[in-house]
């Protein structure tokens, strides 16, 4: 998404607060006693009605989302299959500290996030290096990074990074070596095991099954240290960036996490833009509670809803 819901709560509840409070603390006693000095009903103004009635309404909203659970939609097939395009999902809030609304400043640890854990974050930007060779981060989306010049160098003309929340698998924790070649993992040396589901099983009518059908994907069931999960393999649709790479080096920096989608030749993760800055996360996603496949493809997937995501 383009644009931070949480500030938008955060801005509404501090504005109807403000304009209720200083109603009551200034201009409510003299307008009571002017109206009912008139004989007239009391009625507070059309925007201290407002305000009165909505404070408390998105205050909660506000504390809900911030520091419990947080709706979001699926919109790519990159964690496919384990997360399908239409997916709605619930995120825990408090798995990994709480965080001011808006600023997302940590003011309170309570957990870190743990090798397999869907993360929700906030994407960092895209890898390149600036006039002087050092790492720099740039705008862009899904559908790619900004072309670089040679060398991996920024753009002359640098794209901001724009608050969008991203959802990825953590592979690699703050202090692991990690190497990546094509559909395989190597975590500190050791290899992460995978054994074949079988075939890919999908819709053609839908652009993600139909893609992943069309290169013949196969399903893998991945033993990622306590979590097993399935992940799907394209290797015939295109050779995906290893790790380490001119960017992205084979060790995980502190405070950092490096991240993979499930749909594993179909993802802009780590292996592209590095690893995600512990400041960045957003929560744990952790249950699918709506599946929407899109008319005429199959509406309302009931037998996702309710899904523990692991």
């Amino acid at each position: 998404m383009d644009f931070d819901f949480s500030a938008i709560l955060l801005g509404l509840t501090v504005l109807f607060g403000v304009v209720w409070g200083l109603d009551r603390l200034f201009l409510y006693k003299r307008r009571k006693a002017r109206l009912d000095a008139a004989g007239e009903e009391y009625r507070d103004p059309v925007p201290v009605d407002w305000s009165r009635s909505l404070f408390p309404v998105v205050l909660v909203v506000l504390l809900l989302r911030s520091f419990v659970a947080e709706p979001f939609r699926i919109p790519s097939g990159s964690m496919m299959p384990t997360l399908d395009v239409g997916d709605f999902i619930l995120v825990n809030k408090f798995a990994y500290g709480l965080r001011l609304p808006a600023f997302n400043t940590k003011f309170l640890g309570v957990g870190e996030p743990r090798r397999g854990d869907v993360v929700v974050f906030r994407f960092p930007g895209y890898l390149c290096r600036d006039a002087s060779g050092k790492l720099a981060r740039v705008g862009g989306d899904e559908s790619g990074p900004p072309r670089l010049g040679p060398g991996d160098r920024c753009p002359d003309d640098r794209l901001p990074v724009q608050s969008q929340n991203w959802i990825k698998r953590v592979i690699g924790l703050p202090g692991d070596v990690v190497e990546v070649r094509d559909s395989q993992i190597i975590i500190n040396g050791e290899p992460v095991k995978a054994d074949l589901v079988g075939p890919f099983v999908g819709d053609r009518r839908r652009a993600e099954d139909a893609e992943l059908l069309a290169y013949g994907a196969t399903v893998w069931t991945e033993h990622l240290g306590n979590v097993n999960h399935l992940i799907a393999r394209m290797p015939e649709r295109m050779a995906t960036q290893p790790v380490p790479n001119s960017l992205v080096p084979s060790r995980v920096p502190d405070d950092c996490y490096l991240v993979m989608g499930d749909d594993r030749e179909n993802s802009l993760d780590s292996r592209w833009w590095g690893c995600v800055p512990e400041k960045n996360l957003a929560g744990k996603a952790f249950l699918i509670w709506m599946s929407w496949k899109g008319w005429g493809t199959g509406g309302v997937d009931f037998s996702r809803i309710g899904t523990i995501v692991h």
